[in-house]
């Protein structure tokens, strides 16, 4: 019987195809048989098209998943990888319920809006994990040249190269993480006291109020993210970033603008001239169900896209791995959320005391942090010949290295032997 367990990499994937496989024979005919119950209506009809949808994409997105749980070398990257992952099962099944019982939509959209933010956070935290292995990320942007803020924030002053941009990017898309939940529990209470009014830009009810605060929060996460691409452009190129970016802006920020786009024209009376219908009620009932029903399908669009811009096959042969558990425990725990949450509040609640101190607060000399910085993830600096799982072969541990590339996120991407590791 050990011996079956420490053979878990062999067995894991058959054993998971057939549960899945067996799961898809006992619930589509359950559905197929609801639905010609009920007249085989449109509503079904889109329930089961969407479902189609939904359930090629969660095979693709959990294949990926296990895979980086069985590969599992490289534990500073690839917990936020699977974290990341997630967003799809996580929405497809979301979509799927809202169309199957439109009536709990607001309790599982809850739960798809938070993640939202959660996803936005940790790709960040990979990305800084990516680039601060070696702890001379702001000393290499110390070195870089200034990069200038973007229209329409262009009259904002530049934010110092080094600690201060870091600082400033992180904690701008942090501030997403905070605000999207909080908006949830907003509207979500406004909607059981019915004060929301989803769907109508009126100054009396929650939901206009509500947009607009997601969308500014959201724009300021987006335009700190692609600010922070533009100064680690090059230092990011070996990670072929752009399809990650670019995962990432759809599927979070283009479903909330879809979202948004479908309630405008259900309030501008474009949906209702569609399906031939004036009641309100009919109209926010189809206008959910449309936006899950793209949902479905854009999950499964996602999905091939994850399976690509976030494979496994880098972290193939890197080292002997990690247990599956380790990737299990990793991918659950949220105490690092936890950590950087507070932190994000106390650099809030400090942050008028910094604006009187002025830019000198910024101004540290490389190596000496006085405001602790936990989002810059803590690593041991590793050499070619670091023990394997939570280093990065190749990185040199000369602090004074005065070399801007990164010698072992090229091994993430390109095959190379390094000592007694070969990398495939």
């Amino acid at each position: 019987m050990a011996n079956i367990f420490r053979r878990w990499r062999i067995w894991i994937l058959p054993v998971l195809t057939g549960l899945y496989a067996l799961l898809i024979c006992i619930l589509v005919p359950i559905l197929l048989t609801k639905s010609m119950q009920n007249g085989f209506k449109k509503e079904d009809q889109g329930a089961l098209l969407g479902g189609g949808f939904a359930l090629l994409a969660l095979p693709i997105a959990f294949y990926e998943i296990i895979q980086h749980m069985i590969h599992y070398t490289q534990p500073r990257l690839q917990k936020y990888i699977i974290r990341i992952l997630w967003m799809v099962p996580i929405y497809a099944v979301n979509a799927w319920l809202g169309l199957i019982y439109p009536k709990i939509s607001i309790y599982v959209d809850s739960l798809r809006e938070c993640y939202e933010a959660y996803v936005i956070y940790n790709f960040m935290m990979y990305l800084l994990a990516y680039l601060n292995a070696d702890h001379q990320l702001e000393h290499r942007l110390e070195m870089s040249p200034q990069v200038h803020h973007m229209f329409p924030l262009c009259c904002i002053p530049d934010w110092e190269m080094g600690h201060e941009f870091v600082h400033m990017c992180k904690h701008g898309i942090l501030q997403y993480a905070v605000v999207r939940p909080l908006s949830t529990l907003i509207s979500f209470i406004c909607a059981l006291n019915e004060v929301y009014g989803e769907g109508e830009f009126r100054g009396d009810v929650a939901f206009p109020y509500m947009i607009a605060f997601n969308n500014l929060s959201q724009f300021v996460a987006m335009y700190c993210l692609v600010l922070f691409y533009r100064a680690n452009a090059e230092a990011l190129e070996p990670m072929k970033p752009i399809g990650k970016f670019l995962c990432i802006k759809a599927v979070v920020f283009f479903s909330f603008f879809q979202g948004v786009l479908i309630a405008i024209l259900v309030y501008c009376g474009v949906i209702s001239n569609i399906f031939d219908t004036d009641n309100t009620d009919d109209i926010r009932h189809i206008s959910a169900k449309l936006q899950d029903f793209l949902i479905c399908i854009e999950m499964f669009l996602a999905a091939v896209a994850h399976h690509y811009s976030f494979s496994y096959k880098p972290y193939v042969n890197l080292a002997q791995g990690e247990p599956w558990w380790d990737a299990f425990r990793a991918m659950w725990d949220v105490s690092d959320v936890h950590n950087d949450i507070k932190e994000h509040f106390s650099v809030v609640g400090s942050s008028l005391s910094r604006r009187i101190r002025g830019r000198g607060a910024y101004q540290q000399t490389w190596g000496h942090v006085n405001e602790r910085t936990s989002l810059l993830p803590d690593q041991v600096i590793p050499t070619a010949h670091s023990a394997p799982g939570g280093s990065f072969s190749g990185y040199t541990s000369d602090p004074g290295h005065s070399d801007n590339q990164f010698g072992s996120v090229e091994d993430l991407t390109e095959p190379r032997a390094s000592g007694n590791n070969v990398i495939t």
